[in-house]
């Protein structure tokens, strides 16, 4: 689990079947202070609503992903499962 701050959101035209109804978000993972940035910006699956501006946790437990979506193979890596209180 990883914290990251949501900085925008993303639109596909065409996505694979196990993506269909999801939000994408756009999010870029933040050190252990939570403001410097840690790496690149990563595409993640919104499984709680969260918006842009927020800090998020987000996940890349494969089983975690694969039971949410409900699908046995998917290629979604990251997935936002929390949004941290302030």
């Amino acid at each position: 689990m990883n914290l990251a701050k949501v900085v925008g959101t993303a639109t596909s035209t065409v996505k694979h079947p196990s993506m269909q109804g999801w939000k994408l978000l756009v999010v870029q993972p933040q050190q252990a202070d939570g403001v410097t940035p840690d790496g690149h910006p990563l595409l993640a699956i919104d499984a709680v609503g969260a918006g842009p501006g927020e800090i998020v946790m987000i996940t890349s437990d494969g089983e975690t992903t694969r039971e949410l979506l409900g699908f046995p193979k998917t290629p979604v890596r990251w997935t936002v499962i929390g949004i941290a209180d302030e």
